[in-house]
């Protein structure tokens, strides 16, 4: 055979294709224009929040934004991410505890000036007190292979989308969120014991904002500085 031939029976014994079902389309009722200027008003109002209420929030809502994170696209459909829902007082603590542990050697070792100089005007410091306070954490981690040992493709953009529509979902549901990432998250792993191929990816503690909560006042980048439509002119 040259190598301008098809491979005759290279790929014979891969799986056959997935039956096919009839799409159905999601109608928001109204034009695309509408809608989306309509999504975006939601979102704006989502910030990060660091001043919790401790006001239950029922596993059922949790339940539902798992499964909206859980919509997510994924390489090969391997979904390869596990949510790890906390509302235990106790083990809240013992996270709190070990994030706080790391959370000072970043601010007293690990951090660059320029890092902390960038950090400063949000005011964050080691002290992690919505880790305790949020009636709910969900713990992302990554899956560096499938339970059944196969292979996982393109994992972090997978977990990242997972992500992006977790948070959606949380401030849809009229919640609050924070994305911490303690660096390293090992700790997270063996304090919730999971097993060895789920890797830490984002701890997002959940529940509704304090009374009196307030937030920076930012500004975000303007749609000119986030957006290109094709590409520049060769000229400039």
């Amino acid at each position: 055979m040259t190598s301008h031939q098809a491979p005759s029976d290279r790929f014979a014994d891969l799986p056959p294709l997935l039956p096919q079902v009839p799409f159905r389309a999601y109608e928001p009722g109204r034009s695309p224009e509408e809608a989306a200027r309509d999504f975006f008003g939601v979102m704006d109002r989502r910030r990060s929040v660091r001043m919790f209420s401790d006001r239950p929030v029922s596993r059922e809502t949790v339940e539902w934004i798992c499964r909206a994170g859980g919509t997510a696209p994924s390489g090969a459909h391997k979904q390869p991410w596990r949510f790890v829902c906390v509302n235990d007082p106790a083990l809240k603590r013992e996270i709190r505890l070990a994030a706080e542990a790391e959370e000072r050697e970043f601010y007293e070792r690990r951090a660059s000036r320029r890092w902390l100089e960038d950090l400063a005007p949000l005011g964050t410091d080691p002290d992690k007190p919505f880790l305790e306070t949020a009636p709910w954490l969900i713990i992302v981690f990554a899956l560096a292979k499938t339970d059944d040992g196969g292979m996982v493709y393109y994992r972090e953009e997978s977990v990242g989308i997972a992500c992006g529509m977790l948070i959606s979902a949380i401030h849809h549901a009229g919640l609050v969120t924070l994305t911490h990432t303690p660096s390293p998250m090992k700790f997270l792993a063996q304090v919730l014991r999971r097993p060895e191929h789920e890797r830490p990816f984002l701890l997002l503690p959940v529940g509704y904002p304090a009374p009196d909560a307030t937030v920076p006042d930012l500004e975000r980048k303007p749609l000119e500085e986030i957006m290109v439509v094709n590409r520049p002119d060769p000229g400039g």
